[in-house]
């Protein structure tokens, strides 16, 4: 294989999980309506790529209308704020050593069964994908990636996700199947007194992880808010501590 192809090269083995959390993801994206496979990796011309990872990569999130953004495939650099392409934004943070996570509606990744769709984000830094609901094909395959794939129980706590939000995940020492982790957005401020007076819970739906699965598939959350303050969330699991 020439060294200088543009159209195949030699994969490396994504980097193993360090065993430390997952912190100070960036919200790289909140995908709006629809957002198929061929949204997240479009086909096409881009098919003769398929054998170059990096270089197919550039089509990441091209079809995707991002509610930070205006038009197609657009994102906002959060360090300066100007829009820009989001297969370059995702490269860009990738570069600068900043993990993301991509937030998606319902039924997020529904299209045909392209790997691409799941090894691109990977690829370009993404650990988490947070959604309304997934097609199941792409959820499965984001768990082969080593992408956490998590499903918001209730649809609406969606909305609350910022642009300038940033997400941890924590406790994943003790990640097994079945057995829940913590994830924190940044954006809520506990301080706040509708906070304090009417916490407002939900969980997310319990996901069936079988035993012969990697330990890096859906897990069970719960999202707890202050309503009406437009703050953002704080994710946490059953009997775990608020952070």
């Amino acid at each position: 294989m020439k060294p200088d192809s543009e159209r195949l090269e030699l994969l490396e083995p994504f980097p193993a999980w360090d065993g430390e959390d997952i912190t100070g993801l960036r919200v790289l994206l909140k995908a709006v309506g629809k957002c198929t496979t061929d949204h997240i990796s479009p086909a096409g011309p881009w098919l003769r790529y398929r054998g170059h990872l990096a270089n197919i990569s550039q089509n990441l999130f091209t079809g995707v209308s991002n509610a930070f953004a205006d038009g197609h495939g657009n994102g906002v650099d959060m360090r300066d704020g100007s829009v820009k392409p989001l297969p370059d934004l995702a490269r860009e943070y990738k570069q600068a050593g900043i993990a993301w996570v991509a937030v998606g509606d319902e039924n997020y990744g529904e299209g045909s069964s392209r790997e691409h769709a799941a090894m691109e984000p990977r690829f370009m830094g993404g650990r988490a994908i947070i959604v309304r609901s997934f097609a199941r094909i792409h959820e499965a395959n984001l768990k082969k990636q080593g992408v956490l794939a998590l499903t918001l129980a209730d649809p609406a706590d969606y909305e609350r996700f910022r642009a300038d939000d940033t997400v941890d995940v924590v406790g994943l020492a003790e990640l097994a199947p079945g057995k829940p982790v913590t994830v924190v957005d940044s954006g809520l401020d506990i301080t706040h007194p509708e906070f304090a007076s009417r916490p407002n819970t939900t969980l997310m739906n319990r996901q069936t992880i079988s035993e012969d699965e990697e330990d890096h598939g859906t897990e069970v959350s719960s999202v707890i808010a202050a309503p009406n303050n437009g703050v953002g969330i704080v994710g946490v699991y059953p009997e775990a501590v608020l952070r």
